[in-house]
C-alpha cells in the first residue's frame, strides 16, 4: 500500500482528463485495476502529459511529483525529445545538440527526484516500431538515448525496464497492429505488457 505517481507524455496520459478516474485508458489505470483489487487503499496518480519531453518533467516535477513524497514513481518519457530532433533539425551535428540536452534534463531529473523523495524508482525505456517504416530511421537515435538512460539509473541505483526489444518482439509475432495504434502508441495489450512489466519490477503482481 502507498502512493504511486506514474510520469511521462501522451503514453502514459492515455487522455486521463477524459476519463472518469483520472487515470486515464492505458497501463496506469490497469496497474490501478490490479492494486485496487487487492487493497483500494493505494492511492495512484497519473500525472502524464501529452507531448511532454524529459526537460519539461524536470520543470513540472516538484508540483506533479515531489509534493506528494510518493512511495513509488515510474517515469516513461524520450521518445517526444527524439521525434523533435529528428523533424525539426537536419545535422547529426545539431541532433546530437538535442540529444545532449536530453539526456542533461533526464540527469536532472533523477537527481532531483532521488535526494527530494524516498521513492522507489522505475524508469521506462522509451520505445518506437518501424511501422510506419519511417519510423525505422528514429530507432538508432532511441537506442543512443535510451543507452544513456540505463546508464543513468544504474548510477542512481534505479530500476530500468527495457522494453522496446520486448514490445517490438511481440508485435513481430502478433502483428504491429495488435500492439502498436501508430507506431508510437500503444493499444490495450501494449499497455498491458507495460503494466505487467511495472508489477513484476516492483514485486506487486
Amino acid at each position: 500500500m502507498g502512493t504511486i505517481v506514474f510520469l511521462g507524455d501522451s503514453i502514459t496520459d492515455a487522455n486521463r482528463l477524459f476519463s472518469e478516474n483520472g487515470l486515464g485508458f492505458g497501463y496506469v489505470n490497469q496497474i490501478a485495476d490490479k492494486l485496487h483489487q487487492t487493497n483500494p487503499a493505494w492511492e495512484i496518480i497519473n500525472k502524464g502529459v501529452d507531448g511532454f519531453v524529459a526537460e519539461r518533467l524536470v520543470h513540472n516535477l516538484e508540483r506533479d511529483c515531489i509534493t506528494y513524497q510518493p512511495d513509488y514513481v515510474c517515469i516513461l518519457v524520450g521518445i517526444n525529445d527524439v521525434g523533435i530532433l529528428m523533424n525539426t533539425v537536419t545535422t547529426e551535428k545539431e541532433r546530437d545538440y538535442l540529444l545532449t540536452d536530453s539526456i542533461r534534463s533526464y540527469h536532472q531529473l533523477l537527481f532531483d527526484l532521488t535526494n527530494s523523495t524516498k521513492a522507489k524508482i522505475i524508469t521506462l525505456e522509451p520505445f518506437i516500431f518501424p511501422h510506419p517504416q519511417e519510423y525505422a530511421n528514429w530507432i538508432p537515435w532511441q537506442q543512443t538515448l535510451s543507452r544513456q538512460i540505463q546508464k543513468l539509473s544504474r548510477n542512481y541505483g534505479v530500476t530500468f525496464i527495457p522494453l522496446h526489444n520486448a514490445l517490438n518482439g511481440q508485435a513481430e509475432e502478433q502483428g504491429y497492429d495488435a500492439i502498436t495504434t501508430d507506431g508510437i502508441h500503444l493499444t490495450k495489450a501494449g499497455h498491458q505488457i507495460l503494466a505487467d512489466e511495472i508489477m513484476k519490477a516492483w514485486n506487486l503482481s
